[in-house]
């Protein structure tokens, strides 16, 4: 099995399991389905990891860090459960599970499953988003958007589309359902390591805000912002983040 059939492999087994989690646990409270689901995905992630690919390092946001990884040719990125609040709430499909590998400096393979959707997009190969002529759409969340949103939906006299976690906008972008993602003020490597590898392939712009390229795998796992969007908008988006 190659890394990028293992990384959509276990992106989409551990998506069952947190079905089979919400299933199991659909009486209980929210903060039940949140612990649960972000144990039992981590566990089996790490557990697969483990078999397929013994000699490799982990970094998941529910596991400790191992320094040992600063040092490791190849390292698995991966968020369990990326949106534990829209995974919470039942009906809601707007979460993810990510899976990456960093291997010699690069991301080399990544999985994004939206598993409520019955959805995994995973490299080496994502069709590019469908053409699109209607005014350009911000992935932004929920709750209140950010104003670097605001900044750029009145840049480039576009629209905020409502949804959930950072797995789920930067998909939409993929996917064609959005134009645009720009986040800043708090991710780390495992909110958009599998999202980015799966929009680099898809042929979108992928950044920090000030333009430099994303650097995966560092002592500190804080990476606290990202533009990812069609390549035709990149140059206005970052003129309005900047």
């Amino acid at each position: 099995m190659t890394d990028h059939q293992l990384a959509a492999q276990l992106a989409a087994e551990a998506g069952r399991l947190l079905l089979t989690v919400r299933e199991e646990l659909a009486d209980g409270t929210e903060a039940e389905r949140k612990a649960a689901g972000d144990k039992r995905s981590h566990d089996f992630l790490m557990a697969a990891l483990a078999s397929e690919r013994p000699d490799d390092v982990v970094l998941s946001e529910e596991g400790a860090d191992n320094p040992v990884r600063l040092r490791a040719e190849r390292v698995w990125i991966v968020d369990p459960l990326d949106g534990t609040r829209e995974f919470s709430e039942l009906g809601r499909d707007d979460w993810a599970v990510h899976v990456a590998l960093w291997q010699a400096g690069e991301l080399a393979a990544g999985a994004i499953a939206l598993p409520a959707r019955g959805v995994t997009l995973a490299t080496p190969t994502v069709p590019a988003p469908p053409e699109y002529t209607g005014p350009p759409r911000i992935a932004v969340s929920r709750s209140r958007p950010p104003a670097l949103a605001e900044a750029v939906r009145d840049r480039l006299d576009g629209v905020l589309v409502p949804m959930g976690s950072a797995g789920v906008k930067v998909a939409s972008v993929v996917q064609g359902t959005a134009d645009v993602y720009v986040h800043a003020g708090g991710q780390y490597e495992w909110d958009s390591a599998a999202p980015v590898a799966v929009a680099r392939a898809a042929g979108l712009h992928t950044s920090r805000i000030d333009g430099s390229p994303l650097v995966y795998n560092r002592p500190d796992p804080l990476l606290p912002d990202l533009v990812v969007c069609r390549p035709e908008y990149a140059q206005a988006v970052l003129a309005a983040v900047g």
